[in-house]
C-alpha cells in the first residue's frame, strides 16, 4: 500500500509546483462591490448577472497584485474600486490579463504639477494623471478629483483613469505610440494608422467632436479615442463608425474581423 500512496502523493506535488502554477487564476468573488459599482461605472450596470460577478473576480485579482496609495489624504475604499474598476474595463473582454507592467498607483487628491506636487495651481501645466518612467517607472499617478470626475459624467467622453491603462496596453509591446499590435490583426495595423491620421487632421481642423488633446500624437490618439468608446460606445458608433469597429475590434479579441 505505501509503494502505492508515495506516487500518488508525489503526483499531487508535482501538480501543484508546475502545472497549477501556469494555471489561471481565480479570485473571490466580493458581491459588496455590487451596489457601488452600480452607482458608480455605468460600464458594470450595463453588464449581465454573472458578467457583473466575473468583473468583480477580475477587480479582486488586481487588487490583489497591484497596490494602491495615496499622498494627502486617507484612501477610501471607493478609491480603490474605482481604480481596479478602470484597469478591467479595457481588458474585461481578455480572457485573462494582468498588467505586467504596473505595480502600483498613487493617487493625488486633486491634479499636479510636473514635479508632483499639488498645492502650485498657477502652474503652466497641471496633469490629472500618469504613467510614470525612469525612477516611477511601473507606476501610475492619478488625480483623485479626475479619477471619479471620469465615472460621475460619462457625456463629456472623458475617463482619465482609463485613458491611463490603456496607455500600459499600449506599452506592452515596449514603445508608447498608439499602435496596438498586441491586440490588432497585423492586416489591421495600417488601415488603423490611416485612420488615426485622417481623424488627426479632422480634430485640428475642428471637424470633429473627439478632444483635441487626441491630435497630440498618436499614443494621446488611442488613449483619448478609447476613453470615448468606453464612455459614449453608442456615440462613437454613431458618429465615428470606423473608428468605432476598430477599437472593437481592438478590445475584444473574440471578434475574428469587422463587420
Amino acid at each position: 500500500m505505501i509503494y502505492f500512496i508515495i506516487p500518488l502523493l508525489a503526483a499531487v506535488v508535482l501538480y501543484f509546483l508546475v502545472f497549477k502554477k501556469d494555471a489561471p487564476k481565480r479570485f473571490t468573488d466580493q458581491p459588496q462591490w455590487h451596489e457601488p459599482l452600480l452607482t458608480h461605472v455605468s460600464f458594470y450596470k450595463k453588464l449581465n448577472d454573472q458578467e457583473q460577478k466575473v468583473f468583480r473576480q477580475r477587480m479582486s485579482g488586481f487588487l490583489n497584485e497591484t497596490y494602491v496609495d495615496a499622498v494627502g489624504f486617507e484612501l477610501e475604499e471607493l478609491d480603490k474600486l474605482l481604480v481596479a474598476a478602470s484597469a478591467v474595463i479595457p481588458v474585461f473582454r481578455f480572457k485573462e490579463w494582468s498588467y505586467n507592467n504596473l505595480s502600483g498607483v498613487i493617487i493625488y487628491p486633486e491634479n499636479f504639477n510636473e514635479n508632483l506636487g499639488y498645492a502650485d495651481h498657477h502652474s503652466d501645466r497641471m496633469i490629472s494623471g500618469l504613467v510614470g518612467t525612469g525612477r516611477f517607472e511601473k507606476q501610475m499617478i492619478l488625480s483623485r478629483t479626475a479619477l471619479y470626475q471620469g465615472f460621475k459624467n460619462d457625456t463629456d467622453k472623458l475617463n482619465t483613469s482609463i485613458h491611463e491603462f490603456v496607455h500600459l496596453l499600449d506599452k506592452i509591446d515596449g514603445q508608447t505610440n498608439g499602435l496596438p499590435e498586441a491586440f490588432l490583426d497585423k492586416s489591421y495595423i495600417l488601415p488603423w494608422m490611416n485612420l488615426m491620421h485622417q481623424e488627426m487632421e479632422a480634430i485640428n481642423n475642428d471637424k470633429s467632436d473627439i478632444r483635441s488633446y487626441a491630435a497630440t500624437n498618436q499614443a494621446e490618439f488611442f488613449a483619448v479615442t478609447s476613453e470615448y468608446f468606453f464612455s459614449r460606445p453608442q456615440l462613437m458608433k454613431r458618429k465615428h463608425p470606423e473608428l468605432y469597429k476598430m477599437l472593437e475590434l481592438c478590445f475584444n479579441p473574440q471578434l475574428k474581423k469587422i463587420v
